[in-house]
C-alpha cells in the first residue's frame, strides 16, 4: 500500500481529485469566482481610506469624507457577505466530493476478497475510509480556492503598491526575499512532518483497533502491562511526528512577524521622510501600512495552506491507492441462481490462500439436492477451505465447482452467494437490533417471517424475553446475548434468507450441551429438504448425515455413511474413538 511519500505536488493525483468535482463544476467556478472577488475587493479600502486622508481629511471637506466612508462601509458589507457565501460553498463542494469518494471507497472495499483482508490491518482501512479522507475535503475548503485568492491578492496587492508610488514598495518589500527563503524551508519540513502524521496515523488505529477487539486475550493472559508498553511506543512516534510539525509552526510564524514589523520599519523611515519633502502623501504612508499587512498575511497563510494541500494529496494517494487495487472478486458470471436445486460437485478442486501452499488437493465428492454432507478432520485438514471455495469467498486455482451442473463462475456473484447461507462458529453481529441482525435490513423480509423462522429454530421464547424483544439493541458483536443465543441467531438469518445450499461451520463447537441440543434440534428444521454441508468436531452432531466426508491434510481420506465408515475402521472410526473413548 502506498505511503504517501511521492511528488511534492502530483498533477495527475490532482487531477483525479478534481474528476471527482465535474457533476459540481458549476458550484466550483461560481467559488472561484467569488475568490477572485475577493481579491481585489480587499485592496480598493486602503486606495479609498488614502483618498478620505489626502482628498477630503486634510482640507476639512466634510460631505466628501462622509460619502467615502460609507463606500468603505458599504464595501465591508459585500465583502463580508462575499466572504460567507465563498467560504461556505467551498466547504459544501468539499464536503460532498469527500461525500463521493467515500461511497465509492466504501463499495470497493466490500467487493474485496477476503484474502485482502487476511493482509490488511482493519485500523488501516478505517484511517483511510474517515481520517485521509477527511484531508482531501481540506483541498477544497481551505487549500485549493484559498490559495489561488491568496495568490491573487498578493499580485493584485503588489501592482496597486507599485503604481502608487514605487519606492515606497520597494522599501516595503526589502525583507521578502528572506521571507520567500524561510517559507520555503517551512513547506519542506511541514511537507514531510505532516507525511509521518499520517503514517503514524494509521499505525495506531490499527493497533488500537486491534487491541480492544482482542481485549479479552490481553486480560486472560496478563499481557496488560507488555501492550501498554508497545501501545506507548506507537503512541510517542505519533505524538513525535505531531511536535516535529507543531516545531515548525513554531519558528515560522514568529520569523513572518518579525519580518513584518522590519517591512513596517523600512516603510515609515522612508515615507516619513518622503511625506516631509512632499514626494509622498500622508494618506499614502497609511495606505502602504495596510497594504504590508495584506502582502504578508496571505504569504503567512500560503505556507500553511500549500500544506494542508500538501496534506490532501498525501490522503488522496492513499485513498486512491485502494481504489486501484485490485483485489475485488471477479464477477463474469451471468446466469441467474433463482432456479438452482441444489446439486453440488467439487471435481479435482485445488486452493492455496497464497498462491504457494496448497490447502485443497484434488478434492472429488458430490451432493445431490436434499442431501445432508458432513466434513470432519482435524484443526487446518481443510474443511473450512471447501465452504470457503464453494461460496467464492476465495478462488481456487484449478479444477471445478459445479453447482446443478453448471461453475459456480457462471452464476452471478451476489445471486450464488444469495441461494447460499452460511452459519459460521463465530457468529458476527451489529450494533443493531435483534430484527435486523436477522434480516441485515433487508426490507423483503417481514417481521412475520422472522417470529415464524425464530420459532421453527426454537429462539422466539428467548427472544421474547430480552427487554425490547426482537426491537432490542444487542450492543457491538451481540455482547448482551450468550454464545448460543447468538449461533441461534445467526440459524435464524441463514433460514429467513430461504438458501438452496446451506453451511453449518462447527456451528456447536463453542456452545454448552443444553445449547447444542437446541442447535441441533435447529439444525434440523433449518436442514430439511435443502442440501446441506455441515462441518463438525463433534461426531455425535453428524451421525444422521446422509454421508461423511473425511478431510485430512487437504486430501478426502474417506467417505460413507457412519455405520459404513466405522465398519471400514479407517481414519473416521480412529475419530470416534478418540471422543467416544469412555
Amino acid at each position: 500500500m502506498s505511503s504517501g511519500k511521492g511528488k511534492a505536488f502530483d498533477i495527475g493525483l490532482f487531477r483525479r481529485v478534481m474528476g471527482f468535482v465535474q457533476p459540481y463544476k458549476r458550484l466550483f467556478w461560481i467559488t472561484f469566482g467569488l475568490t477572485i472577488l475577493l481579491s481585489f475587493l480587499g485592496v480598493v479600502r486602503p486606495v479609498l481610506m488614502a483618498k478620505m486622508v489626502d482628498d477630503h481629511a486634510a482640507s476639512g471637506e466634510m460631505s466628501g469624507l462622509y460619502m467615502l466612508m460609507s463606500i468603505v462601509v458599504a464595501l465591508l458589507v459585500v465583502e463580508a457577505l462575499v466572504q460567507f457565501y465563498q467560504a461556505y460553498w467551498t466547504s459544501w463542494l468539499g464536503q460532498t466530493v469527500t461525500f463521493d469518494l467515500r461511497q465509492a471507497l466504501f463499495a470497493k472495499i466490500t467487493g474485496f476478497r477476503m484474502r485482502y483482508f487476511d493482509r490488511t490491518p482493519i485500523g488501516t482501512l478505517v484511517t483511510r475510509v474517515i481520517s485521509d479522507l477527511e484531508t482531501i475535503d481540506d483541498i477544497f475548503s481551505q487549500g485549493l480556492l484559498m490559495i489561488m485568492g491568496d495568490l491573487l491578492k498578493l499580485v493584485v496587492v503588489i501592482v496597486v503598491m507599485f503604481v502608487y508610488n514605487w519606492e515606497l514598495a520597494l522599501w516595503s518589500m526589502v525583507p521578502i526575499p528572506l521571507l520567500l527563503w524561510a517559507t520555503n524551508i517551512f513547506k519542506n519540513s511541514i511537507q514531510k512532518s505532516f507525511q509521518d502524521v499520517r503514517t503514524q496515523v494509521a499505525r495506531l488505529n490499527a493497533f488500537v483497533q486491534e487491541h480492544i477487539q482482542g481485549m479479552a486475550i490481553v486480560q486472560l493472559f496478563g499481557r496488560e502491562k507488555q501492550e501498554y508498553e508497545k501501545f506507548k511506543q506507537i503512541n510517542r512516534e505519533h505524538r513525535g511526528a505531531h511536535i516535529r510539525s507543531v516545531f515548525a509552526y513554531s519558528i515560522f510564524f514568529p520569523v513572518v512577524e518579525v519580518l513584518s514589523a522590519v517591512s513596517l520599519a523600512f516603510l515609515i523611515w522612508w515615507g516619513v521622510g518622503d511625506v516631509l519633502k512632499g514626494v509622498a502623501t500622508f494618506g499614502e504612508l497609511i495606505a502602504y501600512i495596510q497594504f504590508i499587512n495584506m502582502l504578508y498575511r496571505p504569504i503567512r497563510q500560503l505556507a500553511d495552506r500549500f500544506n494542508v494541500l500538501q496534506m490532501g494529496m498525501v490522503g488522496s494517494e492513499r485513498v486512491f491507492a485502494i481504489l486501484d487495487t485490485e483485489a475485488s472478486m471477479v464477477d463474469t458470471g451471468t446466469l441467474s441462481a433463482g432456479s438452482v436445486k441444489g446439486a453440488i460437485d467439487f471435481k479435482d478442486v485445488w486452493f492455496s490462500y497464497n498462491d504457494e501452499d496448497m490447502v485443497l488437493k484434488g478434492i472429488n465428492f458430490s451432493a445431490r439436492p436434499g442431501e445432508m454432507i458432513a466434513l470432519v478432520g482435524a484443526t487446518g485438514s481443510g474443511k473450512s477451505s471447501i465452504v470457503n471455495v464453494l461460496s467464492r469467498a476465495y478462488e481456487y486455482q484449478r479444477g471445478q465447482v459445479l453447482l446443478d451442473g453448471r461453475d459456480i463462475r457462471d452464476y452471478h456473484l451476489v445471486e450464488l452467494r444469495a441461494c447460499i447461507a452460511v452459519v459460521l462458529q463465530d457468529v458476527f453481529l451489529f450494533s443493531d437490533t435483534v430484527h435486523n441482525n436477522i434480516t441485515l435490513n433487508d426490507e423483503a423480509i417481514t417481521r412475520e417471517e422472522v417470529v415464524q423462522a425464530a420459532k421453527e429454530v426454537g429462539a422466539h421464547e428467548f427472544i421474547m424475553r430480552l427487554p425490547q424483544g426482537y426491537d432490542t439493541e444487542v450492543r457491538e458483536r451481540g455482547s448482551v446475548l450468550s454464545v448460543g443465543q447468538r449461533q441461534l441467531l445467526s440459524f435464524i438469518r441463514a433460514y429467513v434468507n430461504k438458501p438452496k445450499v446451506l453451511v453449518l461451520d462447527e456451528a456447536t463447537s463453542s456452545v454448552d450441551s443444553m445449547s447444542e441440543q437446541m442447535i441441533q434440534e435447529a439444525t434440523e428444521k433449518i436442514t430439511k429438504g435443502r442440501t446441506s454441508i455441515v462441518i463438525a468436531h463433534r461426531l455425535s452432531t453428524i451421525q444422521k448425515a446422509d454421508r461423511i466426508i473425511v478431510v485430512g491434510e487437504g486430501h478426502i481420506l474417506e467417505q460413507g455413511s457412519h455405520q459404513q465408515l466405522l465398519a471400514t475402521d479407517g481414519a473416521y472410526r480412529k475419530l470416534y474413538d478418540l471422543q467416544f473413548a469412555d
